[in-house]
């Protein structure tokens, strides 16, 4: 059975890009969030074995959002996506327990690489 992967980023081409690289890939994209609360609600009804989430997002920001999910899961997986020049804010997201990150603009192999090393695939 595929891994089942929840997308939570505000840019719907960056969720449709993650999304067509994951389904063409063997994964099974369950569900979207544009935002870290819709991200969060998304989880709990969806229970995903995986969760991308971008780290800046109007409402609740990716960080805030991976805290609330680890509340809920502390075995949940979430890859952190940011853009190269938020450094801080994804040092931040890896003390929080982010899984892993991914750096915009992404490559597809860094995308695969990244959610193979967090199902323990590579």
């Amino acid at each position: 059975m595929a891994h089942r992967i929840l997308i939570v980023d505000d840019a719907p081409i960056i969720r449709l890009m993650l999304k067509d690289i994951l389904t063409v890939n063997g994964y099974s994209v369950i569900g979207e969030g544009n935002d870290g609360n819709e991200g969060i609600e998304k989880f709990k009804e969806l229970s995903p074995d995986l969760v991308t989430m971008d780290i800046t997002m109007p409402e609740k920001d990716g960080i805030r959002a991976l805290q609330d999910i680890l509340a809920i899961d502390q075995n949940a997986k979430v890859i952190v996506i940011t853009a190269i020049d938020q450094r801080d804010s994804l040092m931040e997201a890896i003390r929080a327990g982010a899984t892993d990150y991914i750096i915009k603009p992404f490559e597809t192999d860094r995308v695969l690489s990244a959610v193979r090393r967090a199902f323990g695939e590579e």
